[in-house]
Order: C-alpha cells, then sequence, then structure tokens
C-alpha cells in the first residue's frame, strides 16, 4: 500500500470535498465577512456554520480577525497553489497525450 505524507494537501482537499464549504469560499471571495453573514443564506445553525468554518481554518483557506465580538473572515488563496500545482502536473500529462493522439489522428487521414 501506498503511504502519502501530504496531510495538507489531504486537508486542503477533504476541506474542498463538502459543498457548504465550498460555497462558504465563494461567499468570501470577493471580500471577507463575518461569521453571521456567512451563515445567514444556510438553513443550518450557526454552530453548523461554525464547524465548517473550522475545517477551512484549518486547511489555511481562511484567515480570521477578531474585533470586539465579530469574528472576521478572509479567503486566503494562497493556500488552493497546492492543490493547483498538485493538479497542474495531471492537466499537462493530459495535453500531452491529446496532443499525441491529435498527430496520429491527422497522420492516419492523410
Amino acid at each position: 500500500m501506498v503511504e502519502y505524507r501530504d496531510e495538507p494537501l489531504d486537508a486542503l482537499y477533504g476541506a474542498l470535498s463538502h459543498p457548504v464549504r465550498r460555497e462558504l469560499i465563494d461567499r468570501l471571495q470577493p471580500r471577507g465577512a463575518t461569521v453571521t453573514q456567512l451563515a445567514r443564506p444556510f438553513e443550518m445553525s450557526l454552530a453548523a456554520v461554525s464547524k465548517h468554518i473550522g475545517i477551512l481554518e484549518g486547511a489555511g483557506l481562511l484567515t480570521r480577525t477578531i474585533h470586539g465580538r465579530e469574528h472576521h473572515l478572509a479567503l486566503e488563496p494562497r493556500s488552493l497553489l497546492p492543490a493547483a500545482e498538485w493538479l497542474d502536473t495531471y492537466r499537462r500529462f493530459w495535453e500531452t497525450r491529446l496532443d499525441l493522439l491529435d498527430a496520429r489522428i491527422r497522420d492516419s487521414r492523410r
């Protein structure tokens, strides 16, 4: 069995695996928001949304700033780089394969 030692990437993909967490990230993209602002559109408790936020924070996707009783959250887009780089290796692989397939198809038509 292969063992992977890339816990940050595992945490990142784990955090992105849930649709609520992806929507939270989408809502934070243009600018930050408070926890209550983020929770408002969801039909779940503030505690449930807070658990999702905690998972996103644990993966490094969010930063939290506390001003009095308000918790302000912001997206940390640099944390997505490891996932993008990992996917990019496979994108290059498939682009090369598809280019070879395209060349073979073109050669067979001549």
